[in-house]
């Protein structure tokens, strides 16, 4: 068994190029899983290439790790390549900063004492991070929400 886990993730290193991101996701993602189900490496459903193709595209930044979870359980269970899945669900992660800033500057106008409260005490432009991620459906690239929020913040 040792060896048939360790030739599955060599093959998602090769098609993810990724070596650490590829084992937390063949450790915790898929052997999570295979585990559940009382299932070996053998008989996973979701070929190595395929779960590489999934580390490939968080690591381009298409994805992010939350939608990549939700990618990882359609392949899974579908057999589906993961890029086509990404296309054809609508997942691929909003990066489009403009649009991001629409939604942070949303947010921002539309909570002038939340703004306020995040003045006095920083740590609550996560609450904003949260409020502009919900209304991205959670596709807002998370850095460049981070990012953006706090500038905003900083600004106004």
């Amino acid at each position: 068994a040792e060896t048939e886990n360790a030739d599955y993730f060599e093959q998602v290193v090769a098609a993810g190029g990724d070596g650490k991101m590829a084992a937390n996701w063949v450790i915790n993602e898929l052997f999570g899983r295979l585990k559940k189900e009382d299932h070996e490496i053998a008989e996973s459903p979701i070929s190595p290439a395929r779960l590489g193709q999934i580390v490939a595209l968080i690591k381009k930044g298409d994805i992010s790790g939350k939608i990549a979870k939700d990618v990882f359980e359609i392949a899974y269970t579908s057999d589906r390549d993961p890029e086509e899945i990404v296309e054809t669900e609508g997942m691929k992660q909003v990066t489009d900063t403009g649009a991001i800033e629409a939604a942070v500057d949303e947010v921002i106008a539309a909570n002038p004492a939340q703004v306020e409260k995040a003045r006095q005490n920083p740590k609550l432009a996560g609450w904003f991070v949260g409020q502009v991620m919900k209304a991205t459906g959670g596709k807002a690239n998370p850095k460049a929400v981070n990012e953006l929020v706090t500038r905003k913040l900083a600004e106004s």
